[in-house]
């Protein structure tokens, strides 16, 4: 396979509409990189110039570092999968999946062998004699797939390849397609709405939003040291709870030398991290749901709004004493007029009543502490800027993560 090197890529429509804005992505050979972010983002835009689909109006794309802002889309030997399975449907899959070489050429004895391969590693070697019509979401995708793959392209781009299945075919499609990439080692640039799908199949992930890279690296590291409070509420499912807060010294009847205050309040803390130089400062707080835990003396009060039954647990949604705060409306955090809600994670069994008062603990670990105007990240109550570092699903790839910011 090929890499791609992608330097302060820019894409303006004659409108005037920067949908890209100064891009640099860099994927290695055989990696799996995910572009994520909400809808008008710039990610698929990206992936079109990638391709040759759009020409870039600034910057550079290198293929295995020669330049192709100029080749067509047939010069750069680039295979693509749509949301849309694109299929023949009076041809069987055997056709299907031939059809590119026979265009181009290939002898019939060697589109037949090909064509035996790739229904092997893609497990659809007993439906060759079958129509599309007559297969399920997932068989259609693998031969969509199987279709790209069969020509060994240098790159292969994916956009959005499973919007269109049920939710159960869309899990096991991400098995799927993770499983075929990682056996052919197919460099692979794959975008998604959906941050589910990245976090579980990307060796590396690309934030995205109004054209810019928010933040690029291992989806653990993108999850556990978000940029800002835009990609902290963005990946991550249920979305993280930001909150007004400060840290402040504590009091005789606090117990601990630091507190975090939160409306009226207060959290005592462990002396960790790099909590005096925020003393006073005003501070946007993020707490996962699992941040939160229900304990009869815990020093936050809450009243439940409604619950979600998830079959394994509940989520709770709640609210506390506090403004809210608005952070993903803007490029800044913004005061809201409503109360802050949180939400949180309890036992499927447990009895939670609606408008119940419910007292509330923070798990330090997961909290995380944002700068109030910008919205950036400052660092995390537990281990301060450093963060924790996990494994990935493919050990080689570069780690581009947020680094820490002065406080």
């Amino acid at each position: 396979m090929s890499t791609l090197d992608l330097h302060r890529l820019r894409k303006v429509f004659p409108d005037g509409t920067v949908a890209v804005d100064n891009v640099d992505i860099s994927i290695a050979d055989g990696e799996f990189l995910a572009i994520v972010g909400p809808s008008g983002c710039g990610k698929t835009t990206v992936l079109r110039m990638v391709a040759g689909l759009e020409t870039p109006t600034d910057g550079e794309i290198r293929i295995d570092g020669e330049l192709v802002n100029n080749q067509t889309s047939q010069q750069r030997d680039i295979a693509m999968a749509f949301q849309q399975h694109a299929l023949y449907p009076h041809m069987t899959v055997e056709e299907n999946l031939g059809f590119p070489l026979r265009m181009a050429g290939v002898h019939h004895a060697e589109v037949r062998a090909r064509v035996e391969d790739v229904a092997r590693v893609l497990g659809l070697r007993d439906v060759l004699e079958t129509t599309p019509r007559r297969l399920s979401g997932g068989q259609q995708q693998r031969v969509s797939m199987g279709r790209a793959i069969i020509r060994n392209p240098r790159l292969f781009l994916m956009d959005e390849p499973m919007s269109n299945l049920d939710a159960k075919l869309r899990a096991e499609a991400r098995v799927e397609i993770t499983k075929i990439q990682e056996r052919l080692q197919a460099t692979t640039l794959y975008v998604t709405h959906d941050q589910v799908e990245a976090m579980s199949m990307a060796d590396r992930v690309v934030v995205m939003r109004d054209g810019k890279v928010a933040q690029v690296g291992r989806p653990i590291d993108v999850y556990r040291r978000p940029a800002d409070v835009f990609v902290a509420q963005f990946m991550g499912s249920p979305s993280m709870s930001i909150v007004p807060g400060q840290i402040r010294l504590g009091g005789a009847g606090d117990g601990a030398r630091y507190v975090l205050v939160i409306g009226p309040f207060r959290v005592p803390l462990p002396e960790a991290g790099p909590l005096n130089a925020w003393v006073g400062r005003e501070l946007a707080i993020g707490l996962r749901a699992q941040a939160l835990r229900r304990r009869p003396d815990g020093p936050i009060l809450a009243s439940v709004e409604f619950t979600e039954q998830l079959g394994s647990g509940q989520l709770v949604h709640a609210t506390i004493d506090c403004p809210g705060l608005d952070v993903v409306a803007d490029e800044t955090v913004n005061p809201s007029s409503a109360r802050s809600t949180i939400l949180l994670n309890v036992d499927a069994q447990e009895l939670v009543s609606l408008w119940e008062p419910i007292r509330l603990d923070v798990e330090v670990r997961e909290t995380h502490v944002f700068d109030l105007v910008t919205g950036l990240r400052l660092g995390d109550l537990f281990d301060g800027p450093g963060g924790v570092s996990c494994p990935s699903r493919r050990a080689t790839s570069a780690v581009e993560s947020a680094g820490p910011l002065p406080p």
